[in-house]
């Protein structure tokens, strides 16, 4: 799996995303500065990582969503390319067009530093495929704008094409207020696009792929996605 990662002024969370794509691939990432035209010849997935593009200035992600480099992101998408956004990648994907939907600040606005439970809905896709559908997995959030909100024609489509990928949840599955930790629409936590090729979602699975860490659950998406172009190739 040949991988790319942008990097803008601003995200942090490049790094820990290479380490997450080198464990499951074998293969060192390629990073991709903000100011580019082109991704490399080859590229199999882009990952725009977590942080604080251009320091959050206007909303979260609207100045990186105009960055050069995400013209080529966006062709790269619309060829069928694989395209993962994490916490501010997440943001940046939506403020780009290429998901729809606002984040919007944490309903209680304030700063969430801390691990949730998701329920992953479906196993069919590139990004699940190293997980069950229904199985409940423990991943680390970090954001003060993480509330993903949309219109209602919008909701109403995610959820009748099975577009809603992972949902804020009890350690048990349970979906409710209760445990929908910055009060996203349906409690959810990631979406894929129409063709299903680009995945936002806000938890930090890169972060949970070590022992060391104390919690592997963050390995599936990351060995689906391997599983996924290798029997593509």
């Amino acid at each position: 799996m040949k991988s790319a990662i942008l990097v803008f002024p601003g995200i942090n969370r490049e790094r820990d995303m290479a380490r997450a794509l080198q464990l499951a691939s074998g293969q060192e990432p390629a990073m991709v500065w903000h100011a580019d035209t082109e991704l490399p010849k080859g590229t199999d997935l882009v990952v725009v990582p977590g942080g604080f593009s251009y320091g959050d200035y206007l909303r979260c992600g609207a100045i990186a969503a105009r960055a050069p480099v995400m013209d080529a992101v966006r062709k790269f998408a619309g060829d069928g390319g694989l395209v993962l956004g994490v916490c501010n990648g997440f943001q940046i994907l939506c403020e780009s067009g290429l998901l729809p939907g606002v984040l919007m600040r944490n309903a209680h606005l304030k700063f969430i530093c801390h691990d949730v439970h998701l329920r992953v809905e479906r196993s069919d896709t590139p990004f699940t495929r190293g997980y069950n559908a229904g199985q409940v997995i423990r991943v680390p959030v970090a954001h003060g704008e993480g509330n993903y909100e949309a219109d209602d024609e919008t909701l109403r489509r995610l959820e009748g094409d099975g577009r809603v990928l992972y949902r804020y949840c009890s350690a048990s599955g349970e979906v409710s207020d209760a445990h929908n930790i910055n009060g996203a629409a349906a409690g959810i936590a990631g979406i894929v696009s129409e063709r299903g090729n680009v995945l936002g979602m806000m938890p930090h699975p890169e972060n949970h792929v070590e022992a060391i860490m104390g919690c592997t659950d963050g390995r599936g998406l990351f060995a689906g996605l391997v599983e996924h172009l290798a029997k593509a190739a």
